[in-house]
């Protein structure tokens, strides 16, 4: 029997898995592995909202082992510490818990098929003492550390009668930095009503800073420029063509020598493949460590080795790299599922094409914006307000689809808005 290993249980991860599971595991054709360090999934595009409390990661998260159990693959705890392409195994380095206790030995595991859909990592640029000083908000203990970190100041400010700000500083003005700077005005309204009725949101200082010309940079001028307003609407202070050279316990430093006071700093301007893929079982990477990939998802060494996700560097035709985004994870995962099949059935496999179906960015409660269609040659269709607020759902409920199937997605959905009713807006605890 064929044997499939999928590394990463992210976005890609998990719905390619799922879906081998569905298939070729239900029928016996394959047997599949899903290999991830941690027990279990939470969608990344929602970790803005886990971090400033507006969504239970308790509630939301998915476990890997009941989760394969349900849709027939093994699910293997463990880090991935080296591939053996001769042998044909990976190598899951020991496990231990906090205390550092051995709770799993060093193991190997044979394939046939390796998938690799590791993801990122924030990308500090080497940046002087941001990795000692500033939250990554690439996973959701790091979300944790800054709700905890976020509720201790507005604790402190409540302890001094609200006299002084809680100053918090976001560096990166992608979909995730702007995204946060919006939902921790959100958070200090629902605050208001849970018993600091002496918070508002002049005592936020929230400040955002992008090193390039203006925020959202990857998105069309016209929605940037609509989101840069609707933030200064909020009271975030955007400060764009900044440049970070130093972080601190007290804050941030500029090129210009402008010192950004914070007690919070989030850094978010880049992403990065983990430092351990560089030059794993000798396969090709670039300089951000992403494994090069062909149009057919495969590594350009090993063609048994698929890549998807933000740790694949994958060329589109217009000679540009497939940018790391959600839509792209899920539409690789959906490639690499027809490719190894007819990989096994000895067929051809497809180029994967990337399509940009456009792209929103989250205000918290107060607005979306973004474009659609962003692969239409004509320019693409602008939306904001309530209708982008449903769209930008709809993303989360068609990767909750590829998971669950639409009777469960239905039901969650049931289960969401009766958590309306019975729990907080905002998870206080």
């Amino acid at each position: 029997m064929t044997r499939i290993i999928v590394v990463g249980g992210g976005a890609g991860g998990l719905e390619l898995a799922t879906k081998l599971g569905r298939t070729l595991g239900r029928k016996n054709r394959a047997q599949i592995t899903l290999v991830d360090r941690k027990a279990s999934h939470l969608w990344k595009p929602l970790l803005h909202e886990v971090a400033t409390g507006s969504l239970d990661a308790g509630v939301d998260a998915l476990s890997y082992r009941a989760h394969a159990k349900n849709h027939h693959f093994d699910f293997q705890m463990g880090s991935l510490a080296d591939i053996n392409r001769e042998r044909k195994v990976i190598v899951l380095s020991e496990l231990t818990d906090e205390h550092g206790e051995l709770l799993m030995p060093s193991r190997e595991i044979e394939y046939d098929i390796l998938v690799m859909a590791i993801g990122s990592t924030s990308n500090d640029f080497n940046t002087p003492g941001v990795r000692d000083n500033c939250i990554f908000l690439d996973s959701p203990e790091q979300a944790h550390r800054f709700r905890t970190e976020m509720n201790n100041q507005f604790l402190k400010l409540h302890a001094k009668n609200g006299q002084g700000t809680v100053d918090i500083a976001i560096v990166g003005a992608g979909a995730t930095g702007v995204e946060l700077s919006a939902e921790l005005h959100n958070a200090v309204k629902e605050l208001r009503t849970y018993g600091f009725g002496d918070l508002d949101s002049s005592k936020l200082n929230v400040n955002l800073v992008e090193a390039g010309e203006r925020i959202l940079p990857a998105l069309p001028p016209r929605i940037s420029s609509a989101a840069h307003q609707e933030l200064v609407n909020l009271g975030v202070t955007v400060r764009t063509a900044t440049m970070v050279t130093e972080a601190d316990a007290t804050g941030l430093t500029t090129k210009d020598g402008d010192k950004i006071s914070a007690q919070i700093m989030v850094w978010a301007a880049g992403i990065k493949a983990p430092d351990f893929i560089k030059d794993i079982g000798g396969l090709e990477t670039n300089r951000i460590n992403q494994l090069v990939v062909k149009n057919t998802l495969q590594t350009t060494r090993d063609d048994n080795i698929f890549v998807i996700g933000d740790l694949a560097q994958c060329t589109q035709q217009d000679g540009k790299f497939v940018p790391p985004r959600a839509q792209a994870a899920h539409q690789m995962a959906s490639m690499a599922f027809t490719n190894i099949v007819a990989k096994l059935n000895g067929k051809d496999l497809k180029d994967y094409v990337y399509n940009d179906h456009g792209s929103l960015v989250s205000l918290s409660r107060f607005s979306t914006v973004g474009s659609l269609m962003g692969n239409l040659t004509k320019g693409s269709m602008m939306v904001e307000g309530r209708i982008a607020r449903v769209v930008y759902i709809s993303l989360y409920r068609m990767h909750q689809v590829a998971l669950h199937g639409l009777v469960k997605t239905g039901l969650m959905m049931l289960v969401g808005r009766i958590n309306r009713v019975l729990r907080p807006n905002l998870k206080l605890h």
